[in-house]
């Protein structure tokens, strides 16, 4: 059993927002070398999020409209942690709704996705770097 992971930096200028990174995990599972097995991305910081979707804008601007409705960034009074000095309690809501990792198959050295699955970063505190793990078990 092979392993290999990389670390894909992320900076999203906007406070919310979506990117593909698709390309960037299929270009990791290359570098790899491994034809069968399983990949992890996984997003490392408690505010930012990695999920599986279509890459429809319309699909987007819903998603950070319902995200809004559900976890408000304002007023920042609405969140006790806010109280110790961030601004970024909705950002954990948000997080914690769109989830942490997705796990993709690896089949003959390809990300095994379905019909217009796309692998997305969801960001809901920009502005500053961070980080997603690419970790690709296998043979």
């Amino acid at each position: 059993m092979k392993s290999y992971h990389k670390e894909l930096l992320m900076h999203v200028p906007a406070r919310m927002d979506f990117i593909n990174i698709t390309g960037d995990v299929e270009h990791t599972l290359k570098e790899s070398n491994i034809e069968e097995g399983l990949c992890l991305v996984n997003a490392m910081n408690i505010t930012a999020s990695v999920f599986i979707n279509d890459d429809e804008p319309g699909l987007h601007h819903d998603y950070k409209r319902w995200l809004e409705e559900l976890a408000p960034h304002d007023p920042l009074s609405r969140y006790r942690h806010n109280l110790t000095g961030e601004d970024n309690g909705d950002a954990h809501h948000k997080r914690q709704i769109m989830g942490r990792e997705v796990v993709i198959a690896v089949t003959k050295g390809k990300l095994h996705l379905g019909t217009w699955e796309q692998i997305f970063y969801g960001e809901f505190d920009g502005m500053r770097k961070k980080r997603v793990l690419v970790k690709i078990i296998g043979e």
